[in-house]
């Protein structure tokens, strides 16, 4: 079994029939008003109306329109359905709509209207102190398990566009394990998806947190501590505590960057990972099997064996 990447169309599929049915279970800080932000990445960059100004292949979109003070005045997604319409049709739908750095509108351009490869909030929030989140990737697990594998002198770094992380992978036997051609493996997945629940459980046991959620990424797990009481401010000082107690105590490998960015953007939860073909979403245990159980339904027809 392997993973693969979903194509132009089971990606336009997923969001028009699938993705819908998702709007009800999303998480209560995610609604078209309370992020800050939404973001989209394109597979092909797509142009925008200002005159000789590069194509994009992300895009972000504030939910509020703000006054000169940063306080909002005006809502760029009324409702689900606005928020929606621009995840499907990015450019026929941008919030941006007259002004010059809206996407092009492709009824204008040859190319189509651009695909939404993957979709985007923003942690910082409108409606809450904070959302705070933890990051932990497969790809990271795989490499600290690489270099454990491999005697630094044998380390054979090919070129200067080789990153040290991708020439320990490479002469490591993992990229040739499944899923083939990624930079991890199945199990590395599975350990991710277990470092996620210790994590919750700390948070739990050490931070008597009562609102904890832990969402598989495609590759990867999110852990979120959801407390807003105001006595945890959980500000920049608080955020490199938290990392270092993570990291260097428990041993948890979490990219630290994300903790400590309070307006970082993470997946939303019930999009589709298209690189993976799996769909981002909360899970209740570490028992929890992405092969089959974040599978979208455009795969549902096809065989595991031959095309997943």
């Amino acid at each position: 079994m392997s993973w693969r990447q979903a194509t132009c169309d089971e990606i336009y599929a997923f969001y028009t029939e699938e993705f819908p049915e998702y709007i009800d279970q999303l998480p209560p800080f995610i609604t078209p008003t309370a992020p800050k932000e939404f973001g989209i990445s394109f597979r092909e960059r797509h142009p925008i109306r200002k005159a000789e100004r590069p194509d994009r292949d992300f895009i972000r979109r504030p939910t509020w329109r703000t006054d000169s003070d940063g306080e909002p005045i005006a809502q760029n997604f009324s409702d689900f359905e606005e928020l929606v319409s621009f995840i499907q049709s990015p450019a026929r739908y941008d919030p941006f709509q007259g002004s010059e750095y809206a996407l092009a509108d492709p009824d204008l351009l040859e190319k189509s209207d651009p695909i939404s490869d993957g979709v985007y909030y923003g942690l910082d929030n409108w409606d809450r102190p904070w959302v705070l989140a933890i990051d932990i990737d497969a790809k990271d697990i795989a490499t600290a398990r690489a270099e454990r594998e491999l005697d630094e002198n044998d380390l054979e770094i090919q070129s200067a566009n080789t990153s040290r992380d991708d020439a320990l992978l490479a002469e490591s036997s993992i990229c040739g394990a499944d899923p083939a051609e990624y930079p991890y493996t199945f199990e590395d997945i599975d350990r991710a998806i277990e470092y996620g629940f210790e994590t919750r459980d700390l948070f739990t046991d050490v931070f008597a947190a009562e609102e904890t959620m832990v969402v598989y990424s495609g590759q990867g797990v999110h852990v979120y501590l959801l407390d807003d009481d105001l006595e945890y401010g959980y500000d920049e000082k608080s955020r490199e505590v938290l990392n270092d107690l993570l990291l260097e105590r428990f041993e948890i490998p979490i990219d630290p960057v994300v903790t400590a960015d309070r307006s970082r953007l993470l997946r939303m939860p019930y999009s589709l990972h298209a690189d993976v073909c799996r769909v981002v979403q909360p899970i209740e245990s570490p028992a929890f099997d992405p092969r089959t159980e974040a599978r979208p339904q455009f795969l549902e027809t096809e065989s595991e064996l031959t095309h997943d």
